[in-house]
């Protein structure tokens, strides 16, 4: 199958990796299904670095409503992206693939410090790379991750995987006459106020023409679909 991306940042949120219904952060069903969809991506010779949030374990601004400081609250969510990373790295390994997690924060008995001209080695060998502990800084968020590390390795886009099947111009899930956009502006984004990414992320996407491909991962095959240049989801360039 042919793909229209060679290079690729795919950010996926912590919760896609967990069951509510279960009660399980880590649900093995959820792992391998991704898993199996990313080391297919990669077979196919895309270049892929992940980005993943920690939501499903411990999310920084949960800290404050447990009287955790946001500084300390961040700190914990960073630590629980290692957590989704290596659960990620160990079931890609166990299915073929070769993948390497670099770490913002240094815990080089878990991972290999982030070290952006290492990342794009690993890539150009063909091996998946996990950027896990965010930037290793408070305050940002883990699309702010994404957003910088594509910039920094040359990604030419953002698959930015969610549970909802695009942008739209309102909640589909509270209003069933939402539209929804299959193209749009980063301007466009600005000026109709919808959530693509927090203002931190959005603002480096849109200052280094970095596009933004929002889908929905629990359709089948979507990640390929999408480095394929098929029509899915909505793009932001």
């Amino acid at each position: 199958m042919p793909t229209q991306y060679k290079r690729i940042i795919l950010k996926i949120s912590g919760e896609i990796l967990g069951c509510r219904s279960e009660g399980e952060p880590i649900h093995a069903k959820s792992l391998e299904t991704i898993c199996e969809e990313i080391k297919f991506v990669s077979d196919m010779g895309v270049e892929v670095g992940l980005v993943v949030g920690g939501g499903n374990i411990f999310r920084g601004l949960q800290g404050s409503e447990k009287g955790i400081d946001r500084t300390t609250g961040d700190s914990m969510g960073m630590l629980a992206t290692v957590i989704n990373g290596l659960a990620l790295m160990d079931r890609l390994e166990k299915i073929g693939a070769v993948v390497r997690v670099q770490s913002a924060i240094p815990m080089d008995k878990l991972a290999e410090p982030y070290i952006q001209r290492r990342a794009i080695r690993h890539l150009e060998r063909g091996r998946i790379v996990i950027f896990v502990a965010g930037t290793g800084n408070p305050y940002f968020s883990t699309d702010t991750t994404a957003a910088l590390r594509a910039s920094e390795i040359s990604a030419e886009i953002i698959l930015k995987a969610t549970k909802v099947d695009g942008i739209y111009d309102k909640d589909p899930c509270k209003h069933e006459d939402a539209i929804k956009y299959k193209k749009l502006s980063y301007m466009e984004c600005l000026e109709n106020r919808l959530s693509v990414m927090d203002s931190t992320a959005f603002s480096l996407c849109m200052d280094n023409g970095m596009p933004i491909l929002v889908f929905d991962l629990q359709q089948k095959g979507s990640i390929r679909t999408a480095v394929s240049g098929e029509s899915i989801g909505t793009i932001v360039s």
